[in-house]
């Protein structure tokens, strides 16, 4: 028996686990009370199989939204775990804003297995970056914790340094379609003597949350532009709605 095994049961004693949707006692640490797992709206087929829309009846195999029809995104298809309500948001803002990096292994988790179908695909893992400024300030980057642990889950090769946001953009939160596409013009670039890596491979990338999908899409056009194979996309949760 390892070390770490024999010394669980005394760390648990002094520090219990606890559910990180309510800080309620758990039996194991990493996991949600029945409460709050029946709050987490997970993404289930029948869904769009661009944009990870549910749909609310079957429209068989491979069926499309009319929003991925009328828009096609610059990327190929999207995998979410779960809608960004609720419990699902909640987690977004405690790991992104609260210092709760402890919940990077169970969102992953969760990402690796929304997104099986485009991981069995993928050649690299690619999170989208934060400028320099933005990640001196919050000191981590969400979406490259998340991408670690699901690229280690899956076997991939991970490549955080790949894509670089060039350009300090304001937050995305309150502007519309035209303004969030103007915000993010020229903020993603290929990493210097990195474009040899892109070049006919087939690329994941991974962001915590898709709501218009405007910051995926201007990262995907870029590592397209440098001649990725595909990219594909996988975020923890996405808006219930197209546009929302």
């Amino acid at each position: 028996m390892r070390l770490r095994d024999m010394l669980a049961p005394i760390g648990h004693f002094f520090y219990p686990p606890i559910c990180p949707g309510c800080e309620g006692a758990v039996g194991r640490g990493g996991g949600l009370c029945p409460g709050c797992w029946s709050d987490l709206a997970f993404i289930e087929r029948p869904f769009c199989e661009i944009l990870c829309l549910p749909f609310e009846t079957d429209h068989g195999p491979g069926a499309v939204s009319p929003a991925a029809m009328a828009e096609p995104p610059a990327f190929g298809r999207l995998r979410a775990a779960v809608i960004h309500r609720d419990l699902g948001a909640r987690l977004v803002s405690l790991l992104k804003y609260g210092d709760r990096t402890d919940l990077a292994p169970l969102m992953a988790g969760w990402m690796a297995r929304a997104g099986a179908d485009l991981l069995a695909e993928a050649e690299l893992v690619v999170p989208v970056p934060l400028h320099r400024g933005r990640l001196f300030r919050r000191r981590f980057n969400q979406s490259a914790d998340l991408a670690r642990r699901v690229a280690g889950a899956a076997g991939l090769a991970y490549r955080p340094l790949i894509l670089a946001r060039v350009k300090a953009t304001r937050p995305q939160v309150g502007l519309g379609g035209a303004a969030r596409r103007r915000n993010l013009q020229g903020a993603f670039a290929v990493a210097k003597g990195r474009r040899a890596e892109i070049e006919g491979r087939r690329i994941l990338l991974v962001d915590d949350v898709f709501t218009t999908g405007t910051t995926v899409s201007s990262a995907a056009a870029v590592l397209r532009r440098a001649g990725a194979a595909g990219v594909d996309v996988l975020t923890f949760s996405r808006v219930a709605q197209a546009g929302a």
